[in-house]
């Protein structure tokens, strides 16, 4: 298994690199008021995944944040109460069966 895997991450590994070595020629990026950037598409096309992960990880992070805060609550230890009075249904629900072991 350890074998198909490094078999598996070489296969990614070499089908990226023949991915960046055929697309070596300069792509023009224009942006607002008359800039622009000139690279290579494959590094236009990398910094358009990054940046695409990290707009979606920052937009993760308040979610992320309330789970783990209430991950956090469920997990605290509850404050010690009195025991209550049992009630007509907790009392009835103490009570053996007399059909019990049957």
């Amino acid at each position: 298994m350890k074998y198909l895997l490094w078999l598996l991450k070489a296969a990614i590994f070499f089908t990226l690199f023949a991915f960046a070595l055929n697309n070596q020629q300069s792509a023009t990026v224009h942006f607002f008021f008359g800039t622009h950037w000139t690279a290579p598409l494959v590094l236009v096309v990398l910094s358009a995944f990054a940046l695409g992960v990290a707009v979606g990880a920052l937009g993760m992070v308040p979610r992320w944040w309330s789970h783990r805060s209430a991950a956090r609550r469920a997990s605290a230890p509850a404050p010690a109460q009195s025991p209550a009075a049992p009630t007509p249904e907790t009392e009835a629900a103490l009570v053996p069966s007399p059909l019990h072991g049957l």
